[in-house]
């Protein structure tokens, strides 16, 4: 539910953005380092928004793997303590306990 929320919301502020643009027709001048261009403002709206997102989505991605891996790590190691002779099932725990009453 939260992802087709974030969807929803990308897709209206990709929409007010091609209004704005729609509305805008001016030229701007960006300066580079060494030259200097002229482009429509729609342009360069859409050209800095899809950089930001694409920006944004690999450190958004980064995280989100190093998230998965260190779950993995933790579940081996979970799964490696679980294999151990000490370590009681859940069932045993459930019946000690039916048999107080």
């Amino acid at each position: 539910m939260k992802s087709f929320i974030a969807i929803i919301v990308v897709v209206l502020m990709f929409f007010l953005a091609l209004l704005f643009g729609a509305k805008n027709e001016q030229l701007v001048t960006l300066n580079y380092f060494i030259a200097q261009g002229e482009y429509r403002l729609p342009v360069v709206l859409a050209v800095v928004f899809l950089a930001g997102f694409m920006i944004s989505w690999l450190f958004a991605s980064y995280y989100i793997m190093k998230t998965k891996l260190a779950l993995r790590k933790a579940n081996k190691q979970l799964a490696k303590l679980g294999k151990t002779p000490t370590a009681q099932p859940e069932s045993d725990h459930s019946s000690a306990t039916g048999s107080l009453n």
